[in-house]
């Protein structure tokens, strides 16, 4: 199959034919649809994360269908159309079973832990834990990043913030996360405020549903 392969890091990544994955027992093989490009894959690039083995091949916001299935998974089946949080958990251990999976201590990453979504196929661990049905007309570049970039903000936002409506949120930083939770806020309800130093990041915030924004740029501390 074709990926996007590093064999060093920070060293423009090539693409290549690889050998295909085949599904582990609890696992599915994915074929990729679509993939997102995200801050984190840059990270993994440059040598940043500690669980990366080379050569490698990036890439964790993905959607697409399932290709095979292992005997384990009971929940998914072929030809599905699914898509995968950022940290897939374990789905047994207490942190799983509580519905706090980003911090199981067996998560698996694509693109960290395993090799990635930059590619024709993926291999998601686990699956009847971590795959997410995904309906056949939802576009996939509105799909790609549910479960990284939207998947952190909303978390922020309403499991830890607990933002309720006609709430106002300032909102620091109008890339990928921040233009999330926007979306995000004026869906509960919420006013948001946007800041940034980028009047292109801003105009995209105020399209998404930014009620005021604020240049940064040039202001004094004390505003």
């Amino acid at each position: 199959m074709r990926a996007i392969v590093f064999d060093q890091f920070s060293v423009r990544p090539r693409l290549e034919e690889i050998s295909a994955p085949t599904a582990p027992d609890a696992g599915v093989v994915i074929d990729v649809e679509a993939t997102g490009v995200c801050r984190s894959d840059h990270h993994a690039w440059a040598g940043h994360d500690a669980t990366i083995a080379l050569p490698h091949v990036p890439g964790h916001e993905l959607v697409g269908r399932v290709a095979s299935a292992g005997v384990g998974v009971q929940d998914f089946r072929v030809g599905q159309r699914v898509t995968v949080p950022f940290v897939c958990g374990c789905g047994t251990c207490r942190w799983c079973v509580s519905g706090n999976a980003q911090v199981c201590p067996d998560q698996t990453q694509p693109g960290f832990t395993h090799f990635g979504s930059w590619a024709d196929q993926v291999v998601i661990h686990n699956a009847d834990a971590n795959l997410v049905a995904v309906p056949d007309d939802l576009p996939a570049a509105a799909v790609v990043g549910l479960g990284c970039r939207f998947a952190t903000a909303f978390h922020g936002l309403r499991v830890r913030a607990r933002l309720a409506a006609d709430e106002t949120v300032a909102v620091f930083g109008c890339g990928g996360v921040g233009l999330s939770a926007i979306m995000i806020a004026r869906a509960l309800g919420a006013k948001v405020v946007a800041i940034d130093v980028s009047d292109a990041a801003l105009e995209s915030a105020s399209e998404f549903g930014a009620e005021r924004c604020v240049n940064a740029r040039g202001l004094s501390p004390e505003g």
